[in-house]
């Protein structure tokens, strides 16, 4: 009873600590939402938006004791926290479905897991609540565009893994400006999300050069993008590949042309965060999410990964053969379930066009010239 009480207190304790934080990554800002959603039907590359539901009571204890993947199986899939706005990454499309490269990573685990990746639930979470949702079990995997820093892997009770997409800060102008160095955005109103590592970049940066500028922010960019588009501001920042999600957006339905500036501010890795204190769960969404990079190094994808009939001994492990178990708490054939139903990374990614070009860009294979790189699966 005694230990029921400590691990009560510990538990409000981390609770209250979370909700006096307020951080988030360039391309997170706030969206509606946050209470976890009934189990949705999903299509490849959609999965249907659900209706609230209450978070599981038993959630928090579970992972406590080192139990997050149990708790899952009884539950009959998986709870993924995303968001609804942003193109490409994670939107709520006009079918009422949500479909998005971040989406498409959630749908991985439930793959892995279950063999099924409709066995997911989407939880629409706000930038500000994110690591409070996390952290109190209103889902146990959280892909939303979210940056790994030392302060977050640190102080937010989170624990993040692979890196799925490599990114950084950028701004954005109309190409009528002519404007193209940091120099020339001087006294400039600029458009940014408030609350987040983007605004905090922003101001570090200018600040750090002398360039004296005037921040004009906003919740979300269902309010930012079209306040920049109406002329509040001459520019706006966000990760580079939010603004080519725009730049995509405005200039497709006959918008001026739009003009990113080549210069990178900031570092963002993003990826797959989960909750501190589980290691079993974390090596299953780990490598749940590293087989569809191995898949791609391979050359297997969704057309040929079931009817492989080489000898290679290290395909023949990734595919589960021959009784090959590396003790991963995973079905041994879980890559197949992963890359047939959902595609590896390169179908990932190149499903989505607002993400721009995967050939020749820091997300192209370590092989290629790239950052993608995955431990040996043997």
């Amino acid at each position: 009873m005694q230990k029921t009480i400590h691990r009560l207190l510990a538990l409000l304790g981390l609770v209250l600590a979370f909700s006096l934080i307020a951080a988030s990554c360039g391309n997170d800002d706030s969206d509606e939402g946050g209470a976890a959603p009934a189990a949705p039907e999903a299509t490849e590359a959609a999965t249907q938006a659900p209706e609230p539901t209450e978070a599981p009571e038993a959630t928090v204890d579970l992972i406590q004791d080192g139990g997050t993947l149990q708790a899952v199986l009884d539950r009959g899939h998986v709870l993924c926290g995303s968001r609804d706005d942003v193109p490409g990454f994670a939107l709520l499309n006009e079918d009422g479905q949500y479909e998005g490269f971040d989406i498409d990573m959630c749908r991985v685990v439930a793959a892995a897991v279950f063999g099924d990746a409709d066995a997911v639930e989407i939880v629409p979470v706000t930038s500000a609540e994110r690591f409070t949702a996390l952290a109190s079990g209103q889902f146990e995997v959280m892909n939303r565009n979210t940056t790994w820093t030392a302060t977050r892997d640190g102080t937010e009770g989170a624990e993040f893994l692979f890196t799925t997409y490599y990114d950084g800060q950028g701004l954005m102008v109309p190409a009528s400006t002519g404007f193209t160095t940091l120099e020339d955005l001087e006294d400039a109103n600029i458009c940014v999300s408030t609350g987040t590592t983007t605004e905090l970049n922003l101001t570090a940066v200018f600040a750090a050069r002398g360039i004296p500028f005037n921040p004009v922010t906003f919740e979300g960019f269902d309010t930012l993008v079209p306040a920049y588009e109406e002329g509040q501001c001459e520019a706006m920042t966000a990760d580079s590949s939010v603004l080519g999600v725009y730049k995509f957006e405005i200039e497709a339905k006959g918008g001026p042309d739009q003009h990113i500036m080549t210069e990178i501010i900031s570092k963002e890795p993003l990826g797959t965060v989960v909750r501190d204190g589980d290691s079993q769960w974390a090596q299953v969404v780990n490598w749940a999410t590293m087989a569809t990079v191995q898949a791609w190094e391979f050359g297997l994808d969704s057309s040929n990964i079931g009817s492989y009939d080489g000898n290679d001994p290290n395909i023949l492990n990734f595919l589960g053969r021959d009784g090959f178990d590396p003790g991963l708490g995973l079905p041994t054939d879980f890559a197949v379930n992963v890359v047939e139903q959902v595609g590896n990374y390169e179908e990932i990614f190149n499903r989505y066009p607002q993400l721009g070009v995967l050939e020749g860009s820091v997300n192209d294979l370590w092989t290629n010239g790239g950052l993608m790189y995955v431990p040996p699966y043997r």
